[in-house]
């Protein structure tokens, strides 16, 4: 019995375990089904391609072939053994599938089966892994499958990645042009950034100016398919000289036309459909986001020289951070890569309102030779130009070859220290050097005198060190090849630039003075010796008082060092800079502010409003103080009037001046005139310094003649009174009447870059008005005839619509005998500022003494000078700059009244204009909202100044119409009637009358009729509306 119960017991236990064991069965079978929905079919699998033929330029491995004895062929590679993997757990989990349906009772896995199997398994895993040394044939595997498999099979599934075909465009380059490229270091870091440019939507590349990424990234985005579809690669620069150079260098060495590889600059481009690089200025590519925010043409944006901050970079940066995610939700992702020529990254990767994903950081190191630094021990204060012009002399005579770079602040001092130069070494194309060739071989030998004569007086007390950088050349001196290199319009003069990436003559050094813009745009070869001032022109914003002022400053130490690495790009180099080592370690800043920090914000604000995007979105938005004058436009919404400003190209109050210039047929004068303002420095007042007492008095005749001019041009009358903005007018006027010759601004001291920048913003704004305001029709007519005396008078009002807030007001003549009399005498104030301002004496206004006045800016000198002036009258400020006044109630003489070319009731009232509180005379101005217009629209309607057929009924009414506004007219119930009804349908003047009447012809009938007596009523209704036909 002990036996029969013990068996029965087994054979339930076996019975409860088939049961448990179907049942996991079950589970293990629903479970496979459904990852096969999921599993990758073979035609995936063939898509599968080796990281070996990404980027390949090089030959591809050879495949050995062997042959195993059942006749297959064995392929020992390590090429797509892990697709082979892949396959092969794919065909596993189809046989588990067929081999599991069967339900036997009997069990066939044993302890060790399941042991074998879970090794299996592992190795598998490790062989995905590693390399497998020893393949063999793939066979397949008919038993059940475990547990563990399932799970090893899911998170196979689940871990695999959607990988797509990598795509290489082949490009022809020229062996010469290969051997260079394979020079750059960052070629060797080509797999690393594609890599990482393909798995992040954003990257932040770092690399030194002549690492190559400027030129070099761009063709990896192109041989990895990122230009096909007619899709754009589009690269940013700061400056227009490097977007135009850059696309130059990158067509040369794809060895591609300039169809394909093109550049767009502000004025000019040469962009064609079949573009597929396309270099630009950030602020280019700022106004196609205003166009079509979601770039759907582009592909790739890269931001370069993003370490330099400027405006439209921050702007661009900030908005691209918004576009990268909606485009990837779209389906259409687009790449961001922000290139920096220094490690400040911090801005971009540690800012989580620009990035929530800290994007990637690649570091690339540049081809740097070794630079050897030399500090000054003096630091001078003032005249730097002049230490700089004697380091050049001490370099040029006592060093060995290489090529000079020189960086000072501006345009003005380029050209100082450049005819310093020419004057000092003049060049002769290598004549000196054949002339000592000749020397030489014929044997003649200078004569010398054996015992020369030594006088004491001829000598200098200066030391010997000193002594020696005072030296200039004699006639045997090497010749000095002076170029220079501002970075202003570089389709101006390109020949002059071209020459500074060109060898110079034999017989002669290179000597390149720069501005700025040759730390970083721009990589110059052969450079091996750099003059560094570590001075810096800035144009400084006050955010509270609004004044700008361009001031020369120490440059930041990473600018420094930037200047510095000039001249380890071909071989050993040296920095001399013209400062002390205490002075760069105590006086420098780390990096130079950001632009936006030092710049008004108007502009902004209105771009930002009509993308409807915050500023929150810039990567440092401006201080808090620098929306002091645009903090209630930051809350308003844009209108219609803003909507078209924006549409320009210019600042907003310029903008707005061409939005109010198409009345009166201004818009032509408008246009030009808003292109002079919006230029800087159309004038040449500073002339170069003069080395002779002829050059001198040849300069003084010059300024005469310019001043003379300017106050021609400037006339009598309006034109007189439009100041400084009449002559801007009219020397632009009279240079293209002239042709657009250079030598007509040369004699009336005219910048001629200046007046080329004029013409090209003339034709730009002339489009943009014509798709603006379709009906304008105008042309950009060289024969412009100058405006009349009526549309000068004309001009002045616009131009203090657009600068309303730019208004200065004469101060009192002060006695003699007064302390600041003297001091304040021709003194103004500002609306903006405590501080007294002054005409500048280059205006033609400068000794007009016009009570009010407009300026274009004012900068700091030795005192605020107002620049670009024109005269206005007091009774205009409450006209058209009305949200500065504060007007009084309405004058009780004149009294109110209805004026009918306008449809309103008008009245008049004094008025303070500003935080001065500044007294302006009575003006008539439309009556101000309130109970009160209603009731003298209410009488002038009763009188029948509204309609004028209600003349006649007149004499017969019940109550006169001026009891409407007296103070006891609540008293009389017809009035109440009356008001009532027009407070009811908001009706206050005659327009809003007339649209009420349209819908409802019956409206105000029974309020009138209340004033007329009854035997009346009938004619009146026949005649309603009464509207004047």
């Amino acid at each position: 019995m002990g036996r029969l119960h013990k068996r029965h017991n087994w054979k339930a236990r076996q019975n409860i375990e088939t049961t448990i064991d179907r049942r996991a069965e079950r589970k293990r079978l629903e479970l496979l089904e459904k990852l096969q929905t999921v599993q990758a079919t073979t035609q995936e699998l063939q898509l599968f391609t080796s990281i070996s033929d990404v980027h390949s330029g090089k030959a591809k491995r050879k495949i050995d072939i062997e042959e195993l004895p059942n006749g297959q062929i064995k392929l020992n590679s390590i090429i797509g053994s892990k697709k082979r993997k892949i396959g092969t757990q794919s065909e596993n989990v189809e046989d588990k599938l067929s081999s599991s349906g069967s339900d036997d009772d009997d069990e066939s896995d044993t302890d060790s089966e399941d042991h074998n199997e879970m090794k299996h398994i592992v190795d598998e895993g490790e062989d995905n892994k590693g390399i497998d040394k020893d393949e063999k044939p793939l066979q397949k595997d008919t038993s059940a499958a475990t547990t563990k498999e399932v799970i090893n099979v899911a998170k196979i599934c689940e871990n695999r990645k959607e990988i797509k075909p990598v795509l290489h465009i082949s490009v022809n380059r020229s062996a010469e042009i290969q051997e260079q490229r394979l020079k750059l270091p960052i070629l060797g870091e080509e797999q690393i950034i594609m890599e990482t440019i393909n798995d992040n939507p954003v990257t932040i590349l770092c690399g030194e100016t002549g690492s190559g990424k400027t030129t070099q990234v761009p063709q990896f985005l192109y041989e990895a398919g990122y230009a096909l579809d007619g899709s754009i690669i589009g690269v940013t620069e700061p400056r227009r000289v490097a977007a135009i150079s850059m696309s130059k260098r990158v067509a040369e060495e794809m060895n591609l036309s300039t169809r394909e590889i093109s550049y767009q600059i502000r004025y000019e481009g040469n962009v064609t459909p079949d573009t597929r690089i396309k270099f630009m200025t950030d602020g280019v590519l700022l106004k196609e986001v205003q166009k079509d925010f979601l770039l759907s043409k582009y592909k790739v944006i890269v931001i370069d020289e993003a370490h330099e901050r400027s405006v439209y970079t921050d702007i661009l940066i900030g908005l691209l951070s918004r576009i990268v995610p909606l485009r990837k939700k779209k389906g259409n992702p687009l790449k961001l890569v922000i290139m920096s020529a220094t490690l400040r990254v911090e801005d971009f990767t540690d800012n989580i309102r620009l990035f929530k994903v800290k994007p990637p950081v690649i570091k690339v190191d540049s081809r740097q030779f070794p630079v050897t630094i030399h500090f000054n021990k003096n630091t001078p204060q003032e005249d730097y130009l002049g230490e700089a012009y004697k380091k050049v002399c001490k370099i040029h005579q006592q060093l060995p070859d290489g090529g000079i770079l020189v960086f000072v602040t501006g345009q003005q001092e380029v050209h100082t220290l450049c005819a310093k130069l020419k004057h000092t070494f003049p060049f002769h194309k290598a004549a000196k050097h054949v002339k000592l060739t000749k020397c030489i071989k014929h044997g003649d030998e200078p004569k010398t005198n054996d015992l020369p004569d030594i006088k004491l007086e001829d000598y200098s007390v200066l030391p010997i060190d000193e002594q020696s950088e005072l030296k200039v050349a004699d006639n045997e001196s090497e010749s000095l090849f002076v170029s220079h290199d501002t970075g202003e319009e570089p389709s101006a003069d390109e020949e002059a630039e071209d020459l500074v990436f060109e060898a110079p003559p034999d017989g002669s050094r290179l000597c390149v003075i720069a501005t700025n813009v040759a730390e970083t745009s721009l990589t110059m070869p052969n450079i091996k010796y750099v003059v560094d001032t570590g001075k810096v022109k800035t144009r400084f914003y006050d955010k509270v008082t609004a004044v700008s002022a361009f001031k020369v400053a120490w440059t930041s130490k990473a600018s420094a060092n930037q200047r510095a690495g000039r001249a380890g790009r071909t071989g050993p180099g040296h920095c001399y800079r013209l400062y002390s080592s205490a002075v760069f370690n105590d006086s420098f800043e780390k990096f130079s502010p950001p632009e936006i920090t030092r710049r008004p914000v108007d502009d902004l604000v209105l771009q930002m409003k009509r993308l409807l995007v915050s500023l929150g979105a810039l990567e440092k938005p401006p201080a808090p103080k620098s929306f002091k004058e645009t903090k209630g436009e930051m809350c308003a919404k844009i209108t219609p009037l803003g909507h078209v400003m924006a549409c320009f190209p210019v600042s907003p109050r310029y903008g707005k001046m061409l939005s109010l210039g198409h009345q009166h047929q201004l818009l032509p004068y408008v246009i030009a005139m808003v292109a002079a303002l919006s230029v800087q420095e159309i004038f040449v007042d500073n002339l170069q310094e003069s080395t002779t007492e002829a050059e001198k008095e040849e300069q003084k005749q010059r300024r005469l003649k310019a001043s003379h001019v300017r106050k021609t041009w400037a006339g009598f009358g309006n034109s007189l009174l439009l100041g400084d903005l009449m002559v801007m007018l009219k020397a632009v006027g009279a240079w293209e009447f002239d042709g657009g010759r250079s030598h007509f601004c040369d004699e009336h001291g005219l910048r001629y870059k200046a007046m080329v920048e004029i013409r090209k913003l003339r034709a730009q704004l002339t489009n943009t008005v014509n798709s603006v305001i379709p009906e304008a029709e105008i042309v950009m007519d060289p024969q412009m005839k100058p405006p009349t005396d009526l549309q000068a008078r004309l001009m002045r009002q616009i131009i203090l619509a657009g600068l309303g807030d730019h208004v200065a007001r004469m101060l009192p003549e002060l006695p003699k005998d007064a302390d600041n009399a003297q001091k304040l005498k021709n003194a103004y104030q500002s609306l903006q500022l405590e501080e007294p301002v002054f005409v500048h004496p280059g205006s033609v206004l400068y000794k007009s003494k016009a009570q009010y006045v407009v300026y274009q800016c004012v900068e700091e000198t030795s005192k605020l000078y107002m620049k670009g002036v024109t005269a206005v009258e007091a009774e205009w400020l409450p006209l058209f700059v009305m949200n500065h006044c504060q007007f009084s109630k309405p004058l009780d003489d004149p009294p109110p009244k209805f004026d009918q070319s306008s449809g309103n009731v008008v009245c008049h009232m004094t008025s303070t204009f500003g935080s001065h509180f500044w007294s302006l005379p009575a003006v008539e101005l439309e009556y101000p909202e309130g109970i009160d217009r209603y009731k003298w629209f209410a009488r002038a309607f009763l009188e029948g100044s509204v309609c004028t057929r209600l003349q006649k009924y007149l004499p017969t009414l019940l109550t006169a119409p001026v009891t409407m506004v007296k103070s006891w007219a609540k008293l009389q119930p017809r009035t109440e009637v009356f008001i009532n009804a027009l407070l009811a349908e908001g009706v206050d003047n005659k327009n809003k009358l007339t649209d009420v009447w349209e819908k409802k012809p019956k409206f105000l009938l029974k309020a009138y009729c209340s004033w007329l007596p009854e035997s009346l009523h009938d004619n009146v209704r026949e005649l309603w509306p009464p509207g004047d036909t």
